[in-house]
């Protein structure tokens, strides 16, 4: 500023009045003035944010008269740049829109309905992560590093399999839960459970809104796969239609099971007691091709 004030030959003075100026020009539109008395904002320090104050008069005035989310003509969708008046100094945050709370709300109160996680899974946080264990050290640095490097373009989930209670479904449920603090769409759930919703929604002609939901989501998570009692319905038209998909348009993908891929082929080629070899290989490519193998052995937790 003092290089400014010396170069084009400016005291304070001039840059004082011409701040007053700005602030009176701005002040001809009654809704900004409105804008001033609701925050209760003196004159002496509007001006010196009266460029600022301006935009979050003409996000409100798009407010007004917005019908959804799709129309907000906002800087950033779905949000007011609004001021806080804090120490005789404004800050400025962005703050939802009701669109946008409702939007929220919908969006938690949906996965609140899909959660079947006990509550030591849903705050489960790499701070309470027990790091003495060696045993969970590379399949820790391979979660973090995919945190990490998640906005750089796609990854390949990570086949977690393990004996009982070793933490395969705490150590991503840590992982999936950074990720929900930047925004990013996840779904995680048991597969039995998954199955048993998508039944459910074609009872209730729902199928299709919630298998695309599962399919599209930006980070899947499948936990205890080889748990189930395997039908050719869940393994081809289900999971087999799943793992395509996502295979095709490149969507980080995970799964925890108790069974190593070998011995989760064997449990899928059994349909209704009958023997589908090629057709649980099939699945078995796919698995590979979107994840890293790894095991994790290690002490039962649970006891």
């Amino acid at each position: 500023m003092e290089k400014y004030k010396k170069l084009y030959k400016i005291d304070d003075k001039t840059i004082q009045a011409n701040l007053i100026k700005e602030l009176a020009e701005a002040k001809k539109d009654k809704n900004f003035v409105a804008l001033l008395n609701k925050l209760n904002i003196s004159d002496k320090l509007a001006c010196n944010y009266t460029s600022k104050l301006e935009k979050t008069n003409c996000e409100l005035q798009n407010c007004k008269n917005c019908k959804s989310l799709s129309a907000c003509k906002n800087s950033v969708t779905g949000f007011v740049y609004y001021p806080k008046v804090l120490n005789d100094k404004l800050t400025f945050e962005y703050r939802a829109c009701s669109y946008k709370k409702k939007n929220i709300l919908k969006k938690k109160e949906e996965e609140e309905k899909r959660n079947t996680f006990p509550k030591e899974i849903l705050n489960a946080s790499f701070k309470d992560v027990d790091i003495s264990d060696k045993k969970r050290a590379k399949v820790i640095k391979f979660l973090k590093n995919f945190l990490d490097n998640y906005n750089k373009g796609y990854q390949k989930g990570l086949f977690l399999h393990g004996n009982f209670g070793c933490g395969k479904s705490y150590l991503i449920a840590c992982m999936i839960n950074e990720l929900k603090k930047k925004d990013v769409d996840v779904y995680m759930m048991y597969f039995q459970t998954m199955l048993t919703n998508l039944k459910k929604a074609m009872e209730e002609n729902t199928f299709n809104e919630l298998f695309s939901e599962i399919i599209n989501t930006d980070v899947l998570v499948i936990d205890d796969l080889g748990a189930e009692s395997i039908t050719s319905w869940g393994r081809d038209e289900i999971l087999g239609n799943i793992l395509q998909y996502r295979m095709d348009n490149k969507l980080s993908t995970f799964i925890t099971s108790n069974l190593n891929m070998e011995e989760l082929e064997e449990h899928l080629s059994f349909s209704n007691f009958k023997s589908d070899v090629v057709k649980a290989r099939r699945i078995i490519e796919r698995i590979k091709q979107l994840m890293v193998d790894m095991e994790m052995i290690s002490f039962n937790r649970r006891n």
